[in-house]
């Protein structure tokens, strides 16, 4: 094998493309933060009375997968209150209060539903639910209401 064969071997064309790849991303321009948007905006007004209810913590929903999911981030403080949200049985669904739209999780026939959902949630730790937006219907701005059994989590704000 001569030096170009060697060169261009498997382990090395990788190494140049994630090299391209890190360049690439390295001059990209940082996104602009908003100074007069609080960091959770996407709380909901009641916060308070949703974690007293039902022992989560709304961490964020943003807009992810190019705009065409949405991801709900909430995290477990009350393990008890909260395992109602990870019964399989019950069927998340996102309203967009713009449309009225009813946004479900999808459920991938290898990979299950898209949202996690552990026999044995545990506290303080960040869990997700992902919702399928075709069409990209919900867009950052809007007001969702989030619903997973009894759970209501109402005017979100996507980022």
């Amino acid at each position: 094998m001569n030096f170009k064969e060697r060169l261009l071997t498997q382990p090395v064309m990788i190494l140049i493309i994630l090299s391209m790849i890190a360049a690439f991303y390295v001059t990209l321009p940082l996104p602009l933060v908003d100074a007069e948007t609080p960091a959770d905006k996407a709380l909901p007004d009641d916060f308070p009375g949703i974690e007293a209810k039902w022992g989560v913590k709304v961490v964020g929903l943003k807009l992810s997968g190019g705009g065409f999911m949405v991801d709900f981030r909430y995290r477990v403080t009350d393990v008890e209150k909260a395992r109602q949200l990870f019964d399989r049985k019950v069927k998340p669904y996102l309203i967009d209060q713009t449309t009225g739209t009813k946004l479900l999780v999808p459920n991938a026939p290898k990979l299950g539903a898209l949202r996690q959902m552990p026999k044995n949630p545990v506290a303080n730790k960040n869990y997700f639910v992902l919702f399928a937006n075709p069409g990209q219907i919900v867009k950052a701005g809007n007001k969702v209401t989030v619903v997973i059994g009894d759970f209501r989590a109402e005017n979100l704000v996507v980022e």
